[in-house]
């Protein structure tokens, strides 16, 4: 398979694994990353996701241009994915929380994957672009409709109309990353963010996402008073009376996501 996908004590971790086409996303990958989404939308054993690339080079190339299905832009535009590059750069459905795992290059539709996840925790060596300009095509399956919302407009703007890659430091000024760490210490810093947002309940974190993604056009007044499902069920959980009661008997909580 061109995607590895295991879970292990509630974190699931999704590894486009082409290191030899620079984790380039061809059809068949592309339909396993949908697969694969929708898997962990519906198990309930799932309490955190870490996206990466195999090897050392790159997080995703994006495309595969060598596997072009041969669609003119506008048909590719036509035939996009609602949910975005690789399913998941515009994906509203997924109530856990994404953590992308930069570990190298992420170009095109890679950089659209990371623009998709929540946590951006980011290697030295990382490189962030959209460079679909320069081949005559556009950044259609999120980038140029994400990016200005991440970052400043004219950042964006300059960042898709030359095709220039930014790098890990400054994505992180910017905001759009994180974390930025040496290489050898990469995988580390991830695990220290998954371990915290297990700490967590899940039902918070869950209503913390959904509210985050939902409410981001409304006015803060508009976004605290939308009573979205996920924030009633975070409220009314099993979970906030145990996290109560847990720090007043000074004790880890036990959470239950009920």
């Amino acid at each position: 398979m061109t995607v590895r996908f295991t879970v292990a004590e509630h974190v699931a971790r999704v590894t486009i694994d082409r290191p030899e086409r620079m984790n380039a996303v061809d059809a068949a990958t592309d339909a396993e990353l949908c697969r694969i989404w929708a898997e962990i939308e519906v198990r309930d054993d799932i309490r955190c996701v870490v996206l990466t690339g195999a090897g050392d080079r790159a997080f995703s190339a994006g495309a595969d241009m060598k596997a072009d299905a041969g669609l003119s832009g506008l048909e590719y535009w036509a035939a996009a994915n609602p949910d975005g590059f690789g399913g998941i750069a515009l994906r509203q459905s997924l109530t856990v929380p994404v953590i992308a795992r930069v570990n190298g290059l992420a170009l095109g539709g890679g950089f659209e994957m990371v623009l998709g996840a929540d946590i951006v925790i980011a290697s030295t060596t990382a490189r962030f672009g959209l460079p679909e300009a320069k081949v005559g095509r556009l950044p259609l399956d999120g980038g140029m409709v994400a990016l200005q919302r991440l970052i400043p407009r004219n950042i964006a703007a300059g960042l898709m109309m030359t095709g220039r890659m930014l790098s890990a430091e400054d994505a992180a000024r910017l905001g759009l990353v994180n974390t930025v760490v040496p290489p050898d210490q990469l995988d580390a810093e991830v695990d220290a963010w998954v371990a915290d947002i297990l700490s967590c309940a899940p039902l918070s974190v869950a209503a913390i996402k959904d509210t985050i993604r939902a409410t981001a056009h409304l006015d803060p007044q508009e976004a605290r008073d939308l009573r979205r499902p996920a924030l009633i069920a975070a409220l009314q959980s099993e979970d906030s009376l145990e996290g109560v009661a847990a720090f007043r008997e000074k004790r880890p909580p036990v959470w239950r996501g009920r």
